[in-house]
């Protein structure tokens, strides 16, 4: 066989697989083009969860959390994952319980409107969760590790209210 015959027949190998590669990439990499994975909005509940939930895991006896009071707490934040069968909670994004507590001023407007509207009413020394839309979180422009229209879990303990 001669080299001519012999690179001829490579080039053409090497031209159909290329063209083969080429439409694979083009129908989504050749993992199927019926893909039935969930959109992010699916994933994290943005399109499931419309309204703020409230669940206090801890009664507090202390003082009440009201709009214009300092109040200090520890939290922890998840991405909510319709996956996560258990309880639903994603990836941490954050948390302050490895370290010092928070402290800002309820109705202030620097929270997101979730905490603003989540944590009126609840007492020192108890423990809630807050469910929270992504209307009431970020919406959809996200912010740093969480994506848009990501609807969040958080665990929040309130340690004061002044």
């Amino acid at each position: 066989m001669s080299l001519a015959k012999t690179s001829r027949r490579h080039l053409l190998a090497l031209s159909a697989a290329t063209v083969t590669l080429l439409g694979l990439s083009a129908c989504g990499g050749g993992g199927g083009g019926n893909d039935n994975t969930p959109g992010w909005g699916e994933v994290s509940g943005s399109t499931a969860i419309t309204t703020l939930k409230t669940t206090d895991t801890l009664l507090g006896a202390g003082a009440e959390a009201q709009n214009g009071k300092k109040l200090t707490v520890h939290y922890t934040g998840w991405l909510y994952d319709v996956r996560v069968t258990a309880n639903q909670k994603g990836t941490q994004f954050e948390t302050s319980t490895n370290g010092s507590p928070i402290a800002f001023t309820l109705g202030a407007g620097t929270l997101i409107k979730g905490w603003e509207q989540g944590l009126v009413g609840m007492k020192v020394g108890g423990k809630r969760t807050l469910l929270i839309p992504a209307s009431l979180a970020y919406g959809s422009a996200g912010q740093r590790d969480i994506p848009g229209n990501a609807a969040l879990i958080f665990e929040i303990q309130l340690i004061g209210a002044e």
